[in-house]
This record gives C-alpha cells, structure tokens and sequence, in this order.
C-alpha cells in the first residue's frame, strides 16, 4: 500500500503567486499539485522552483493570459488527453496517468459570466454545454479516475453562504446544479469533499475579492472539488480545504484542496 497526497488549486495566475506556491508546497507536501487558472503558455510556465522542491514531473496545458491548468508531481506520471470541452480550444482540461494504472483528471470549467441566461449571455450557455460534453465523456469512463478542478458550480444549499440570496448568481443556478448533479450520476462519482465533511456541515473554497473583509463577511462558495470513482474514493483517507491560504500575501481568491488517498 503506497499513500498518495493530491492537491488542487486554482491560483488565478502562477506567476503572480510563486510565493504562495512554494510555501504551500513545503508547508503540505503534496506528491501531486494540480493548478487551474495558470494564466501562462507552456513555454513560460515557472518550472526553476517546482524542480528543486522535487516536483521533477511537470505538465501543462496553457496558454497566454487566460486559462490554463498544469499538474506537477514528484511521483511519475504521463500525459493522456487534453479534452476541448469548451469546444474552442482553450486550455482548460488535462489528464494524466500514475504509474498505477490511475488517471488524473485536472479541469478548468468555465465561470458563465454573469448573467444565467444563454440567449443573453453566450458564456453561460458555453458553462452548460461544457459540462454536457463531460457528462458524456464521464458516462464512457471504466477506468479508476480522479478528477479535480475549479468546476465553477457550489451545488448543495450549504455549499454558498446564503442559497437565498445566490439562486439568480450564476454558479448556484437552478440549472447549474442540475448539471453539475448529472455528471456525478453519469458514473459512480464519489464527492470527496462532502465524503469527509457532509452536508450541511460549512465548507467553502472561494471568496471574491470584491469583499473588503472576507473573514469577516465570510461570503464564501464551495466552486473547487474532488471527485474520484468509487473504488478510488474508497482509498481516500482525508481531505483538506486549506482556509488560511486565502490570508497569505498576494493570495488566489480560491483555497487549495487537499485528499490523501492510501493506493
């Protein structure tokens, strides 16, 4: 039996936030980190600092100033599939492999702008439409899986900090939800984050900057996730949502999520 940690952080540009980075990674020592939100083309990704922590195993998917998602290791993995699920090329989806036969799905879904409605807003109807072309993608999938990412999409009542209040806001949507609710029954989709800390238990994972004092108005979502099929999932020892780091200096609106997984 060999214990795997795995991280995912959308970091909203890694180059703005090495700092935080390199810090989370000798404070947590993940073997894996999957970031969303790189904001940086494969040829300038910050590789120097992720190599001598030991983080030898670097993959990416990017491109310039928007977007984006890498998975660095210090165990071996191989690259198997960038999926287009926006249907436009952006960079928002990789997968790799571990050397024990499991994949790892890191995915950026997009945010859907700001108002939930397709016929106004085009960006909503892409958010939907992306998260179809996974449901059909999932529905396929017979392989031992994780996926993690920044899924843009707080589902449950307790996952927004008033359900009231954000029904209309895209990212807590009626139809969002629903969405969201038929990709994890498309397969036998284990939510890691509400495995260890159930509903109506407080756990958010983002907190927009517009908030003068976050702590304070504690206006969080739950828009990050772990999800891992079930006999993966029935691995899993813990997970971390890693609240301080929205505190740090120069932080990502977004909190890393951490899950150890006894393999």
């Amino acid at each position: 039996m060999t214990s795997l940690r795995i991280a995912s952080w959308n970091i909203n540009s890694i180059r703005a936030r090495m700092a935080i980075v390199e810090r989370f990674l000798i404070e947590q020592t993940p073997d894996i980190l999957c970031l969303q939100e790189t904001k940086v083309r494969d040829a300038d990704f910050p590789r120097e600092m992720f190599r001598r922590l030991g983080y030898k195993h670097i993959v990416t998917c990017g491109q310039p100033m928007h977007h984006g998602v890498a998975t660095i290791s210090r165990v071996p993995i191989v690259e198997e599939e960038r999926l287009d699920w926006q249907a436009n090329g952006e960079a928002r989806h990789l997968a790799v492999r571990l050397e024990n036969g499991v994949r790892l799905e890191n995915v950026y879904v997009p945010a859907g702008g700001d108002i939930p409605d397709r016929e106004v807003n085009a960006k909503f109807g892409q958010k939907l439409d992306f998260v179809e072309r996974m449901t059909r993608w999932s529905s396929g999938v017979a392989r031992p899986t994780i996926m993690v990412g920044d899924f843009n999409i707080a589902p449950l009542e307790c996952d927004v900090w008033s359900h009231k209040q954000l029904l209309g806001v895209v990212s807590h949507t009626p139809i969002e939800v629903e969405a969201l609710f038929r990709l994890q029954g498309s397969n036998d989709w284990v939510d890691l984050g509400r495995h260890f800390h159930p509903a109506p238990r407080r756990l958010h994972t983002w907190w927009s900057y517009r908030s003068p004092d976050w702590t304070r108005n504690d206006r969080g979502r739950r828009l990050d996730h772990m999800w891992a099929t079930a006999g993966v999932a029935a691995t899993a020892t813990a997970h971390i949502v890693h609240e301080p780091c929205r505190a740090w200096e120069r932080p990502s609106d977004h909190v890393p999520l951490v899950t150890d997984f006894a393999l």
